[in-house]
């Protein structure tokens, strides 16, 4: 009898422990814990937010954000999480820029504090704002980026906000700084600046810092900010974040680089296998589905690589791992959307928009160039069978993901965007240059328009 006591109890455990994780992995799916979105491919499998919106309608609420940055805001539950950069204090004389080859950029003449944001989703009030850093940095970067282009990333219990050089942060949903690393400083080429968003999985927060000096890949304790592993990389600066994809029963860190696409064991930090095959200044980060990984590049050449992963070990360059590749129309700023078995990149920045499927690569449509909309360094986002892609100017196009997509509508807002939408639900979030709103079926007449 007592043999079957424990084993009652533990059916019970077993059921209990698979009714958690059964029950976190469904609201993660209904939030946008990480820039590209629960899936990690830019799509939001239970959002349905609006299809046309402007200034007079669909726009819930408003709010001018502080200071500077195009880092993607991260919505979890009622909350929304976002990061900025905020100059402060006398002007002083530029900050010198040392880096070969560097044009378009902005000088620093002024302190700046790096602040992480929560406002409420409700109705975009600002509930704390934590600097975790104040400093004098030391380069400035491109004249279309920011000093806070990584998006943070949340469990629901804590956000994680990385900022390059000027140091990675934990804070409870307080605002309360919880633990802080200071990964070293880095140099980036041409001085464009920093951008590699951190990754989130079971526990374990990734990082990449690819740049000009001795580049590595970190793995630390999410709870702690202790480290689990860290590998220096053979590699000169990328932009591209870490993407984690559970494969072959075990979680695989993804991360493409000039030299090699390199996969590491989360656990381990071992490389698992690498694949060369792109261009220098890689910006875009991979996407992967079925065992599948698209990796894509676009700057002094272009490359895009399918890799079957299936079994993948060591240097798989040129091997039959190779499933496809092409150097036309490849992305380099905005990463590629995945949709079911089709990807969506635009070429360069440009409003040329290419979609092809995982596993052959072939055009079933397109390319398209797009209709009113141009200069794009966000990336497109997907949810209820629409795509978005949101420009520089203020504008979002939205047509319909189809064997031939439809036009349904071209939304303008004052306000420039970089940063990649969030969907949440009925809610787009869209973070520009000087306001983060709320788009969401709503009339005018109850708009909430803050600090504008």
């Amino acid at each position: 009898m007592l043999h079957r006591y424990l084993a009652f109890i533990c059916c019970l455990l077993v059921a209990a422990t698979m009714t958690t994780a059964d029950d976190a992995n469904s609201i993660r799916l209904q939030n946008w814990a990480e820039w590209r979105g629960p899936l990690r491919t830019g799509v939001a499998p239970f959002a349905d937010p609006p299809v046309e919106w402007n200034e007079k309608k669909n726009v819930r609420w408003k709010v001018k954000m502080p200071g500077l940055g195009h880092s993607s805001p991260v919505v979890w539950q009622d909350s929304v999480f976002l990061t900025t950069a905020i100059p402060y204090g006398p002007q002083l004389d530029p900050v010198p820029v040392t880096a070969a080859g560097a044009h378009d950029n902005v000088d620093v003449t002024r302190k700046h504090r790096f602040v992480v944001i929560r406002v409420s989703r409700k109705d975009g009030a600002i509930r704390w704002q934590t600097v975790v850093n104040d400093v004098l940095p030391h380069e400035g970067g491109h004249d279309t980026g920011s000093l806070a282009s990584a998006s943070p990333v949340t469990d629901g219990q804590r956000v994680y906000a990385y900022f390059g050089s000027h140091g990675l942060f934990a804070l409870d949903f307080n605002g309360r700084l919880l633990w802080k690393r200071d990964p070293g400083r880095m140099q980036s080429k041409h001085a464009h600046g920093e951008g590699s968003s951190p990754s989130l999985h079971n526990g374990t927060l990734v990082i990449n810092a690819d740049h000009e000096g001795q580049s590595f890949i970190e793995a630390v304790d999410a709870a702690t900010g202790v480290t689990k592993w860290k590998r220096n990389r053979d590699e000169v600066t990328s932009w591209a974040s870490p993407l984690i994809v559970e494969h072959d029963n075990r979680a695989q860190v993804v991360v493409a680089g000039t030299d090699r696409v390199r996969a590491y064991d989360l656990e381990t930090g071992n490389v698992l296998w690498k694949c060369g095959g792109l261009s220098a200044n890689v910006v875009a980060t991979p996407v992967a589905a079925d065992g599948i990984l698209i990796a894509a590049s676009s700057y002094d050449t272009r490359a895009m690589l399918a890799i079957n992963m299936n079994g993948a070990t060591g240097d798989i360059t040129g091997s039959q791992h190779l499933l496809w590749s092409t150097t036309q129309r490849t992305p380099y700023v905005p990463s590629m959307l995945l949709v079911e078995q089709q990807i969506y990149c635009l070429r360069h920045y440009q409003n040329i928009l290419s979609r092809r499927h995982i596993r052959t690569g072939a055009e079933s449509a397109g390319p398209f160039r797009l209709s009113g909309i141009q200069d794009i360094y966000a990336s497109p986002v997907a949810a209820a069978g629409r795509i978005y892609i949101t420009d520089l100017n203020g504008r979002t196009l939205v047509f319909t993901h189809d064997d031939q997509p439809e036009y349904l509508a071209l939304n303008p807002l004052d306000d420039s965007f970089a940063a990649t939408p969030a969907l949440v639900g009925t809610d787009l979030f869209l973070r520009g240059r000087q306001f983060l709103y709320c788009i969401a079926d709503r009339d005018i007449s109850n708009v909430s328009h803050k600090n504008d």
